[in-house]
């Protein structure tokens, strides 16, 4: 990566602010875009995986690449690297830091895709870092435990500059990583943090209070805990990116982000969340017991096989009455079998299962009472079929 990022001639020349963590990364990013946009910045916000499309990886004023800026961006990449080998997602990294620098971007926002020290997007050096909750996940490649993963995490931070902590008990190795680079390190109920509120919420931090603050258009309560890494975020970059208060409040206002406890409209209600470990999939159960009642759940239920399934299927278990599984594409793609087995190890009544998230969905479509709701969920393979489902279902009744 640093090898062909030299022979790009790629350099940092705007603002830079780097996105970790196991859950609440893609908000976090939402929201620092939205209120940045709404401030009059012209943002570069790179993020994956994507749901439908992959120019929705790589978004220039809040909306995604062209595929004209993206191809020119690859050409780019393929003729600087040479001999040199990238992955996926290396390859990726530098065409968005090129489709950045053509369109002239003031500030970037880089989200990490898989732990931090050794990510691709770790070869820019971020002006601030923000890590997110830390849990159990990708265990085969950053470790089995918290700790293990939490240094990997703490990779992102810069000696000398911000370092916020989304993670009120965050494991103790991205601590000491933190100060032993002597990066500027900040943590969530300790050096800011939130009052919620009847209708509202409260920021606090170094800098003093603000309340009165609209919840966040994304829906669940962990999306005040990154309202919150968000906001810290940018008081720390206020010197080279100084936003108002109206701003921030607008821009929470507005945010949107598909697959992160997305309700749709109609009846039966429908909800769409990419939770694919226990501690997603616990934020979801919290945010499906807050909902209004439903006489019965019905879950499109589809994992990867490294994921940790029995324990997100442990967290919601509680949650949902019926259960459809699906066979999710590619290699790691549990089969909708192997799902029903291990649900019905746990006690759960399974309706069905399906070769595909569209298939079970249709089915719970067809099964579900109006006042009922599906939740599709465990990976974002998952709702992208769901998505893809609604829109070709939406395209019939079009034509």
């Amino acid at each position: 990566m640093l090898s062909v990022k030299r022979a790009l001639g790629a350099r940092q020349s705007v603002p830079l602010i780097t996105v970790g963590g196991t859950n609440g990364k893609g908000s976090t990013c939402a929201m620092l875009e939205c209120i940045l946009l709404c401030s009059g910045y012209r943002v570069g916000l790179y993020t994956s995986p994507h749901l439908l499309a992959y120019n929705e990886r790589v978004r220039i004023d809040g909306r995604p690449a062209s595929d004209e800026m993206l191809c020119a961006s690859f050409a780019e990449v393929e003729a600087a690297r040479g001999d040199t080998p990238l992955t996926y997602f290396e390859f990726g990294t530098l065409a968005a830091w090129q489709a950045f620098a053509v369109a002239g971007v003031e500030a970037v926002i880089l989200e990490v895709g898989l732990g931090g020290r050794l990510d691709a997007v770790n070869v820019f050096d971020a002006d601030c870092a923000v890590v997110t909750a830390v849990d159990l996940d990708h265990m085969d490649y950053l470790g089995e435990t918290r700790e293990k993963i939490g240094f990997e995490k703490a990779g992102i931070f810069r000696s000398g500059r911000p370092a916020i902590v989304g993670d009120a008990q965050p494991p103790q190795s991205l601590l000491d990583h933190a100060r032993g680079i002597g990066a500027d390190l900040q943590v969530l109920d300790r050096n800011f943090g939130y009052l919620a509120e009847q209708g509202q919420w409260t920021f606090w931090s170094r800098r003093g209070r603000r309340g009165g603050l609209a919840h966040p258009a994304l829906r669940g309560a962990i999306q005040l805990a990154n309202a919150s890494s968000a906001i810290a975020a940018l008081e720390a970059m206020a010197e080279r990116l100084p936003v108002s208060m109206q701003d921030i409040r607008r821009g929470l206002a507005e945010v949107t982000l598909p697959g992160r406890f997305q309700v749709l409209p109609g009846r039966p209600s429908v909800v769409l969340d990419v939770a694919h470990n226990p501690q997603a999939a616990g934020a979801l159960a919290d945010n499906l017991g807050g909902m209004a009642f439903h006489p019965e759940t019905w879950a499109v239920f589809g994992m990867l096989a490294d994921k940790d399934i029995r324990g997100v299927i442990e967290r919601l278990r509680g949650r949902v009455d019926r259960w459809l599984t699906a066979t999710l594409p590619g290699p790691r793609g549990t089969c909708a079998a192997e799902l029903a087995k291990l649900l019905e190890e746990q006690g759960c009544r399974v309706e069905g299962s399906f070769d595909s998230p569209a298939q079970a969905y249709r089915a719970a479509q067809g099964r579900a009472g109006e006042d009922d709701r599906i939740v599709a969920f465990g990976s974002f393979l998952t709702v992208a079929g769901v998505l893809q489902a609604i829109d070709d279902e939406r395209k019939r009744r079009t034509t």
